[in-house]
């Protein structure tokens, strides 16, 4: 307790000056960096970046690297200044997600050649890192993860205690039950990082401003920007906003408030502790789940950062409502030990030299969150040639893959990999301030509690965003968040327990007289379907639903109980049905006249869950599953819907054709899983004779056939039907076996087939 006394009257002061990244883990070397005097001032520019972060020199670097000529990055203070120079610095090719886990990689396999490329030293340190489980839901996540890993390009293992030991010989072992180990995961000095790709930036022809503050930006008529600084003005191509927790007050400028807002993070640094001194090698990483931190070695001493609940954690919101305070750049806030007492505690308990170390910094820093803790990155809807590279929590790690993301993006004109969960467009208007504080504080408070597949979170729910039906059936259902909106997941029965190139950017390029407008908000989506559906309409409408009148894909204004629909005659259960489009005022009028209308017929509501069991019974893709950036039609198995001998130029044709030429290596199939109380959901690890063939996309129970579904993404030689496969699932490999799809046939396939019959005989 007395060294924790020595601690404690550190309380209060601010500290300031460089961190203990700053201060070195290694060479550092003078970059010879100067202001705007001296230096020829560019008035035009193909890219403009705003912000001298890691994030934004990264991206500076890449365009330079790519070829592009007159790149130019604008600081407004100094290179590090905001979030990175005072960052712990970790990285990691870890992510519980899919697609992230390319940018951590791309990110990691940059910083080890930064160095011999730029002649620039980054204090690059690769031990490894183990993430602890020490309850039997956390074992279960972990190989939860590893069945999601194996056919990714990185390693990861799920280990025992003894090897957790092996790497982190300090650990008091008592609670420990597993670990998850990644190799090549680390920590780098973020300011050495940020200068050495700005000497690469350099070295490729980019110019790099500083102090250099944008003051305005102006679009023009032939969507360029004009950007003002105090030294002039530069005409840019296009402009990337990079500028960390001043990004909002960027996006401010042309009318969007962005939904970033700075969040307090801490972290305690040790003076030399002998134990760690005497080891012959560095200690692995440590990121203790339970205790929600992560501790790593400081030259001979340790470093660690606790994230704190959601009750305890804190919000910079003035700086919302405010702005941030002129001035501000390498300055912290005022430590507070009370505040990670607990996990410090923890942290203690479980590598126990910690109990006689003497602390000689704590840090306590502004990081920049969004609602879901995901970075905003791409173009932006509403204006032209704006992108965004903000709200990184985690910018170190993500700064080298973003940067050749974006780079990639801006120079083919279109993604490398699909990253549509942090595209810039998932909010809107609702995402208002209360929202983005209350999700931010669930966001930064859960970092490290337990996640489950299809778990809710329910911080600043629901949003201004909610449907005309929503009162209706909030106490029907589990509600699912989905871009602002309530949907319905499943309905509650009796007994049950409840609890890319987006289009504006299309238009001007291709010289099209069309008007593009968001109606988002306005206009509300019901669906029926079922065997029955067409004679529930048709109680509530002249317009005559039958087959022949109303084709299948075919859409109509009518008017359905007095109200202006727009319905279109879809399949999207593989049962005969109608999306209904309607006004939001009206919707609430429709559904219960629809429910009315249909009680004869046994009319029920469904939720998505039910529609994703349905759609995979009938074989139909979906969007962001079987259907993404990362893959294209003719693997998808929708070549039935591509005629690539039509007259018509049609976007994508050209590239269609040269996949067909090439040929497939890979295709989707449809297999049957024999699980017990487990299924598929997507993303796992398809395996077969040892080893990793592909991976699922989407999966579900099918209680028509009582047996588990899923898509998969197999080599051309493992398609046949019959193949017999393995799906990795919690750790466990599953038979599996390839069949014929559809396993239900669909409404208008069913219709089809009776008419031939009938014809027939």
């Amino acid at each position: 307790m007395a060294r924790l006394l020595r601690l404690t009257r550190l309380r209060g002061k601010k500290v300031r000056g460089k961190s203990t990244s700053e201060k070195g883990r290694g060479k550092q070397v003078c970059t010879g960096e100067s202001s705007v005097l001296g230096k020829r001032w560019k008035d035009t520019a193909n890219t403009v970046i705003i912000g001298g972060g890691c994030v934004g020199v990264s991206l500076a670097y890449h365009l330079a690297k790519a070829g592009m000529k007159d790149v130019v990055l604008l600081e407004k203070s100094e290179l590090t200044a905001g979030s990175t120079w005072h960052a712990a610095g970790l990285t990691t090719y870890y992510h519980p997600g899919i697609n992230l886990k390319k940018v951590h990689y791309d990110s990691i396999k940059l910083y080890e050649s930064l160095e011999a490329e730029t002649g620039q030293a980054v204090g690059f340190h690769q031990p490894g890192s183990v993430r602890i489980a020490s309850t039997p839901a956390r074992v279960d996540e972990m190989r939860y993860q590893m069945t999601r890993t194996h056919w990714h390009v990185t390693q990861q293992y799920f280990i025992e205690p003894e090897k957790v030991q092996e790497l982190f010989p300090l650990l008091n072992m008592d609670k420990v039950l597993a670990g998850l180990y990644t190799p090549g995961d680390g920590h780098i000095d973020p300011y050495s990082l940020t200068m050495a790709l700005a000497a690469g930036a350099r070295m490729y022809g980019a110019q790099i401003y500083n102090p250099a503050p944008v003051n305005g930006l102006r679009p023009t008529a032939d969507g360029k920007w004009d950007v003002d600084t105090p030294h002039g003005t530069i005409r840019a191509n296009r402009i990337v906003n990079s500028a960390g927790f001043w990004a909002r007050e960027v996006g401010q400028m042309i009318g969007f408030d962005h939904p970033t807002i700075p969040v307090h993070h801490q972290y305690v640094v040790t003076a030399t502790v002998p134990e760690v001194k005497a080891l012959k090698k560095e200690l692995a990483v440590i990121r203790d789940l339970e205790g929600s931190y992560y501790l790593r070695q400081e030259r001979d001493g340790l470093l660690f950062g606790p994230y704190e609940k959601m009750e305890k954690m804190v919000l910079q919101d003035s700086w919302v409502r405010d702005g941030v305070p002129p001035g501000f750049g390498k300055e912290l806030f005022e430590s507070d030990l009370d505040r990670i007492m607990e996990h410090v505690e923890m942290a203690m308990e479980t590598v126990p030299v910690l109990k006689k170390a003497d602390i000689i910094n704590i840090v306590s820093g502004p990081i920049t969150y969004t609602p879901d803790l995901l970075p905003m990155v791409g173009p932006h809807q509403g204006v032209r040639n704006y992108w965004n590279a903000i709200g990184f929590g985690y910018g170190v790690i993500h700064a080298g893959g973003i940067g050749k993301f974006l780079s990639d993006w801006i120079v083919n004109g279109e993604p490398p990999y699909d990253l549509i969960e942090c595209d810039p467009n998932r909010y809107g208007n609702w995402t208002d301030v209360p929202f983005l504080c209350a999700k931010a504080r669930e966001s930064y408070g859960f970092n490290n509690v337990v996640g489950y597949p299809k778990e809710e979170r329910f911080a600043g729910r629901p949003t201004v965003r909610t449907s005309g039906v929503y009162e209706l059936l909030k106490g029907k259902g589990s509600m699912g968040f989905h871009a602002g909106w309530e949907q319905p997941h499943w309905f509650y029965k009796p007994g049950d327990d409840t609890g890319y190139k987006w289009i504006e950017t299309e238009a001007v390029d291709g010289g099209y007289d069309v008007d593009i407008s968001n109606v988002t908000d306005d206009i509300g989506v019901l669906g029926i379907a079922g065997p029955n559906s067409r004679k529930v309409l048709q109680k509530l409408t002249e317009e005559d639903m039958s087959d022949a009148t109303f084709k299948f894909l075919q859409c109509k204004s009518i008017t359905l109980a007095g109200v202006p629909v727009r319905a279109i005659r879809i399949s999207y259960t593989g049962e005969l049905g109608w999306e209904l489009y309607i006004d939001q005022k009206n919707m609430a009028a429709v559904y219960q006249a629809m429910m009315e209308a249909g009680k004869d017929e046994g009319i029920d509501n469904f939720g998505t869950y039910a529609m994703s069991s349905l759609r995979l019974e009938k074989g139909f893709r979906g969007w962001g599953a079987e259907m993404n950036c990362d893959t294209n039609p003719l693997e998808a198995g929708l070549d039935y819907f591509i005629k690539l001998n039509k007259p018509a130029d049609f976007i994508g044709k050209a590239a269609l054709q040269e996949i067909k030429a090439k040929g497939l290596k890979r295709k989707l199939s449809y297999i049957t899983v024999d699980t017990d109380n487990i299924d598929p959901e997507g993303n796992e690890t398809v395996w077969c004779n040892g080893k990793v063939v592909g991976n699922t996309t989407s999966g579900a129970y099918s209680y028509s056939s009582q047996q588990s579904l899923a898509f998969a993404y197999l080599p051309l030689e493992l398609c046949s039907v019959g193949q017999k496969v393995e799906v990795e699932l919690l750790g466990r490999k599953y038979p599996a076996m390839v069949i014929q799809e559809p396993l239900m046939l669909t409404e208008p396939t069913r219709t089809r087939l009776q008419k031939k019959a009938k014809s027939k005989s």
